[in-house]
Parts: C-alpha cells; structure tokens; sequence
C-alpha cells in the first residue's frame, strides 16, 4: 500500500465545495454555502456556472450537453437550459430529507441520492433510498435501505452501479437493467474506519475515495484491498479524476460540520491534486 504521496494545493477560499465532475477541459463542482455550481480550469481561472436558490448537489449531463444538477433543499432535480434553471422532477414526496449527490449515466438517467434524515441536526440516522430520474422527469426509487448513499459510479460498460454508503461504511455495487432498475445488491468493499463520501473510478476498475471522518483519500479495490491511501489536510469530502489525461485526481475537503454562517465568514473548503498512473473510467 502507498501511503507517501502528498497533495498540491489547487484552489482555496472556498466554503463547501463538494460533488467535483471533470467535463469540457474544466472542473465543475457546487459550493454548498454559495449556492453556485461553479468550473476551473487547470490554470485555476474559477467563474460560475449558475446560482442554485436551493443549493447544489450533485452534477451531470445529459447526452445533448445540458447540465442537470441536484437542488438540495427543495429536493428537485434541475437542468439549466441556456441560463435558465428548468425543473426535471420534484422528488420531495420520494426523498425523505435534502438529495445529495447522484450520478447520470451514457443515456442521460440520473441516480439521485439524499441523507434520509436530518444530518446537521444530529438526528438518529436512518436508511433511505436511490432515486431515478428519467431524462423525460419520470421518476421512482430503484434502492431502498441505504445507509447515507454518496457518492457513485457506473462502469464503463454501463452495467454495474456502485455507490458509496456512509453511516455503513463499505461501497455497495447493483446490477443495472435496460430500463435502469437495479438488482443484484452485494458490498464491493467493506472499507473499516473509512466513511465513504464522494468517489471517482479509474480504468482498474479501483475506486478513489474521499472519507472526511478519517481525514484521507483512499484508493480501493473491489473486495476491500486498499493500494494508496493519503492524508489530507482538512475532512476530504470527495474527489475525481481529471485534468487534461484524466490522470489528475482532484481532492475537495473542508469543515464537514460546520454552519453555512462559519462556512461563510472562514471559507475552510479548499481543492487539492494529486498525479496519478490510471486514468478515470465510466460515468461520471
């Protein structure tokens, strides 16, 4: 196991940025406490995409290149038309408390995820479900009995989704249907101490990870081996492959529990890169 690598600072000042997606020469990322969905280029030149009233989560594309991105609060999905933000689907009667991140595939479907219950008041943690959304707004819960779902990926030949379970602290693998259902439910990696948040696959079919409880990023094999890990200097809350070979792994931490006022006023969020030697694989 490598355990001697170290991060390059990136990007600072930020508040919470999280859910981090390399696409069109650029890193886009929301920042929570912003409210923006906003890109960086390598050269680290930072603007923003669109503001989102009900702060912004996960991010993908649809297959035309428009933007979907998950509004938090209000739980809805939305896709921005131009500079216009149009709503996909309303899933407040499906998710149970704030969506979060999620993953869309080749075809433009959307797994969406959300806590379940109410993380920053310390509510006694629940399971919940996996949303998915049709391009077309059609939505329906595919998964239930999940332990925080995080971060996910689809392999490359879109038939295999694996999602990070948080309060579990393992990675769950589905089969995925012509139509998007799931099946097959099985852990890919029981990760110990590790609590995984946002994770990003390479061409091995290994998955980085960010856990901000254990302050590192880890590079997993399915069945739990682990080949690197590295300490980061705040709570890494996710990460992804990128940069111009797809062999840049961008690290986003900051201060996991703290007050969008604190987030504010501190800008504790920070992104960080690291070279790897395998490049992303599959969505997103």
């Amino acid at each position: 196991m490598q355990t001697d690598l170290h991060l390059t600072p990136f990007l600072n000042q930020l508040a919470f940025p999280e859910s981090p997606r390399w696409h069109d020469g650029a890193l886009w990322f929301s920042d929570f406490h912003t409210h923006r969905v906003q890109r960086v280029d390598m050269a680290g030149r930072c603007e923003t995409v669109v503001t989102v009233p009900g702060q912004p989560s996960g991010l993908g594309w649809l297959p035309d290149g428009r933007l979907l991105i998950v509004s938090m609060t209000d739980r809805r999905l939305l896709r921005l038309d131009g500079k216009v933000l149009t709503e996909v689907a309303d899933l407040s009667a499906l998710a149970p408390f704030h969506c979060n991140d999620m993953v869309v595939d080749a075809q433009g479907r959307a797994y969406v995820g959300n806590f379940g219950f109410d993380f920053a008041a310390k509510q006694t943690p629940r399971t919940t479900n996996l949303i998915l959304v049709q391009p077309d707004g059609q939505a329906r819960v595919v998964a239930d009995d999940l332990h925080f779902p995080n971060g996910a990926v689809i392999t490359p030949d879109g038939r295999t989704l694996i999602i990070g379970e948080s309060y579990a602290s393992r990675l769950t693998a589905f089969d995925i249907a012509d139509d998007g259902s799931l099946s097959g439910r099985r852990v890919w990696a029981a990760l110990n101490n590790a609590t995984p948040d946002g994770i990003s696959l390479d061409a091995e079919g290994a998955i980085w990870l960010a856990s901000p409880t254990s302050r590192e990023v880890l590079r997993v094999r399915e069945g739990g081996e682990v080949t690197h890990r590295i300490a980061t200097p705040g709570q890494a809350v996710a990460c992804m492959l990128g940069g111009p070979d797809h062999r840049t792994l961008f690290v986003l931490t900051t201060k996991v529990m703290a007050t969008p006022e604190q987030s504010l006023a501190s800008r504790p969020g920070a992104i960080h890169t690291l070279g790897v030697a395998v490049p992303s694989a599959g969505w997103p």
